[in-house]
């Protein structure tokens, strides 16, 4: 018989220099272009467990360099505002900066920048551990989430639309499953990208709170 409780997961990831760098937007495009997904999603997805408590503006590593070391305000505010919840993959997500990129003004873009404020593209080792808990009802989830390590939305939420190519977060496959459709709807309709972490953990407590029933 299929176990119909939620296992949880935290994720933790190691930085790993790749050993390019790029002095100008030329530089980054090339850049864009070969670097493994792991490091796309490390540099979209820094700055949110690193201000899990504030708005991080802009959301992504690429975004900030064009902005405040090339001082590429415009190119730097298109790629910011991509909206990476509309993408279905990281390739998607690739390809939406390349292109912005491409077709921007090119004034600019084989300028350098001082000597040591180079964009230093890296990669991350990612490593999942099984938390101790699980729910086998909406209670017993809507506590755990509470307490639990904020790492676990990447695992829940990030990853799988990003990275597995799902159609739902993991909590949202979740409810649908236990026969909570109305409660996977309103969890899967979430952009995660428009709020902090901890934002995110009380959006969804709040659904579920309202939601009925749930203990």
């Amino acid at each position: 018989m299929q176990n119909k409780n939620f296992v949880f997961y935290l994720e933790y990831n190691l930085p790993v220099l790749l050993g390019m760098k790029a002095a100008n937007v030329y530089e980054l495009l090339e850049g864009l272009r070969v670097i493994p997904d792991s490091s796309l999603y490390y540099h979209t997805h820094k700055f949110l467990i690193q201000h899990h408590y504030l708005i991080p503006e802009p959301p992504n590593d690429f975004a900030y360099w064009l902005r405040n070391i090339l001082i590429q305000p415009h190119l730097g505010e298109m790629i910011a505002s991509i909206n990476i919840a509309s993408c279905n993959s990281l390739g998607q997500l690739r390809e939406k900066m390349i292109e912005i990129i491409e077709n921007h003004d090119r004034t600019g873009y084989g300028v350098n920048c001082h000597e040591g404020f180079e964009f230093r593209f890296m990669s991350c080792k990612t490593f999942r551990f099984r938390y101790n808990d699980e729910a086998s009802n909406l209670g017993e989830f809507y506590d755990i989430l509470k307490k639990i390590d904020i790492s676990t939305f990447y695992v829940n939420v990030f990853s799988p639309l990003l990275r597995q190519g799902k159609k739902r977060n993991n909590f949202a496959e979740w409810f649908a499953q236990i026969g909570e459709e109305a409660l996977a709807e309103k969890v899967s309709s979430l952009d995660p990208y428009t709020m902090t972490l901890e934002g995110l953990r009380q959006r969804i407590l709040n659904i579920i709170k309202n939601h009925g029933q749930y203990r």
